[in-house]
This record gives structure tokens, sequence and C-alpha cells, in this order.
């Protein structure tokens, strides 16, 4: 009878216990859960592409996307929809440039129209305080263009003008257009274009 007490005691005492009081601790380093390479809770692989950005020289040019617009061809088995964009480049010294591309992804078309305005670059003649030195004017397809000089009254434009002349550096000016085209991609052209009419 003493013998069946006990083990009841015991039997009692054992199912009282909480879950894990009890086991041996041993000297095995937890796992941290991140498999066989034992990460640590803060400590994580370097990010390759990070490191490649910061070492990758800035462009001196800037840039500013007028237009984007998805377009669509018309082929024989159906339709293939694609970007074209339109952007301004400059350094904002006095070189600027319009360029357009057209891909199926936005960030080639970008990379395309980035190309084609480095190619269509125009040096702007201006004076040593970046402004311009006469009247000019011009046309391209719809658009016209009047640019003036404007002493210590800062920049009065609008539309893609007012983008191209800030790239290009130009102070001290205003710029209406005096046509009914709402066309962004015409009205830098044609600001390029007048420009150019610079001496």
């Amino acid at each position: 009878m003493e013998t069946t007490e006990i083990k009841k005691e015991e039997n009692k005492t054992t199912s009282a216990q909480p879950i894990g009081v009890g086991v041996p601790k041993t000297d095995a380093p937890k796992s941290s859960g991140f498999g066989k390479r034992g990460f640590t809770k803060n400590t994580r692989p370097k990010n390759k592409r990070s490191s490649k950005r910061k070492d990758m020289p800035r462009s001196e040019y800037d840039q500013k996307i007028i237009s984007i617009r998805r377009v669509t061809r018309v082929v024989a088995g159906g339709r293939r929809f694609s970007f074209s964009v339109a952007l301004i480049s400059g350094n904002r010294k006095g070189t600027v440039g319009v360029g357009i591309g057209k891909a199926s992804d936005t960030s080639l078309a970008i990379e395309k129209a980035t190309r084609s305005a480095k190619k269509a670059m125009i040096k702007v003649k201006l004076d040593k305080n970046m402004r311009i030195a006469h009247d000019v004017s011009a046309k391209y397809n719809a658009s016209v263009v009047v640019i003036r000089p404007s002493h210590e009254k800062g920049m009065v434009a609008g539309s893609s003008l007012r983008n191209v002349l800030e790239l290009a550096g130009v102070k001290d000016v205003s710029a209406k257009v005096m046509s009914r085209s709402k066309n962004k991609l015409n009205n830098a052209r044609a600001t390029i274009k007048a420009l150019e009419q610079l001496n």
C-alpha cells in the first residue's frame, strides 16, 4: 500500500510541472531560424546593388520629362502597345536639348530619350550673368514662341518653355506661347529653335 501511494504522489508532482521545466540545459547554440547560414537577427548580407549605385558617378545633366504617352500600333495579330517619352536634358550652364524615345517599357523609353536629347544638344549664347542679349521668336509646326529679356524680374514663362529655359540656365527672361498649340513637345522644340538664334 505504501508503495502505491508513493507512486501516485510522484505522478501528481510530475503532471503538475509546467512544460519545459526539468529539461536539462545543453550548450548547443540556438538556431536563429535562417537555415544553415546562421545569420543573427540584426545582421544581413550586404546588398551589392546599393554599393554599385554609390560608386556610379552622377551625370552632370538634369532631366525633366514633359510627356509620357501610351501609343498603339495595329498589326496582323492585333495591337502592340508601347510608351513614348519626351524629355528635356540640360546642365543649367547654357547647354540644353530635347529628345524623344519609344519602347515597350517606360525605363527603356526614358533611356532612349536621354540619348536622343544628348545628341541634339545646343550651346545657348548667354552673357556672364546668364541672360539673353535680345528678343527672339521662332515657329515650329503650329507652335510660335517669343522670348524677351526682362532684367531683375526673374523668369516669367509657362508650359515646357519654362523647363527648357531652367535647364539651359537662362535667368531674367519672359517667354510666351503666341499660338494656341498645347503640344508640349512642339513648344519645347520651338524654344530650342528660338535660343539658337541668339547672337
